[in-house]
């Protein structure tokens, strides 16, 4: 797989955005099939930072909307810490 296919969006919630100012954490969804190596090996890659990964997967929620019901898509949600004095250029609130 690769490095671009990896990563498909940040989560940006006020929780994450204090994640970031913070800790210098940032959140992103992966790919399922994703491990913690690969995600390290991608963000290193693509924005050329050193970094530390924690993963988990998101399991799907029920919902229901009237008559209708159905389930939320489940997501592997990687948790990016980045080395101090780095950003990410992307998510960077300046």
């Amino acid at each position: 797989m690769k490095y671009y296919d990896l990563i498909k969006s940040p989560i940006v919630t006020e929780v994450t955005n204090k994640l970031i100012e913070r800790q210098n954490k940032y959140t992103f969804k992966v790919a399922k099939t994703a491990n913690k190596i690969e995600i390290k090996k991608a963000f290193e890659h693509i924005f050329k930072v050193k970094v530390t990964v924690n993963t988990s997967n998101v399991l799907p929620r029920f919902k229901r909307k009237g008559k209708y019901a159905g389930y939320t898509a489940g997501y592997k949600k990687a948790v990016v810490k980045v080395t101090s004095g780095e950003k990410i250029a992307i998510l960077a609130n300046d």
